[in-house]
């Protein structure tokens, strides 16, 4: 009798375990693809939360074209250190990097004075910096 009733069992449940096979299909509003596509973008530096640091402001001039010259010549050497433009008439002020300390700074900025002497550390209200800049 013990026996039959075991047999019963594992019977039972081979048949519950071939029943749970099959294909799940799973139908999802197209919009929540569009949400988490839009939580892994990089979000601008308007709405980025903000520190108090440092960056090295490396030159400013009246014309735009100076600027960007002088962007392009810093991106090419230093491509993960981000840069901002900023226009405060009549010039505009090129500005790189995130740093957390003024020694961080002082490091990129040994580096910079042959092609720009008259960069400085300036302090002031930064975004958090890049996790690929370390």
């Amino acid at each position: 009798m013990i026996k039959l009733f075991l047999l019963t069992i594992i019977l039972l449940s081979s048949f519950c375990s071939k029943a749970q096979e099959g294909v799940i299909e799973i139908k999802s509003d197209p919009r929540i693809e569009l949400l988490v596509k839009k939580q892994g973008m990089p979000s601008n530096a308007s709405n980025s939360p903000q520190i108090s640091g440092f960056r090295i402001q490396i030159t400013f001039d009246p014309e735009r074209k100076t600027i960007d010259e002088a962007r392009e010549r810093f991106t090419s050497v230093y491509p993960t250190i981000d840069t901002y433009v900023i226009f405060n008439a009549p010039n505009y002020f090129l500005k790189v990097g995130d740093f957390r300390t003024q020694l961080e700074a002082e490091k990129i900025k040994d580096g910079l004075t042959r092609d720009f002497p008259t960069s400085f550390i300036i302090k002031e209200q930064i975004n958090l910096p890049r996790i690929d800049q370390q």
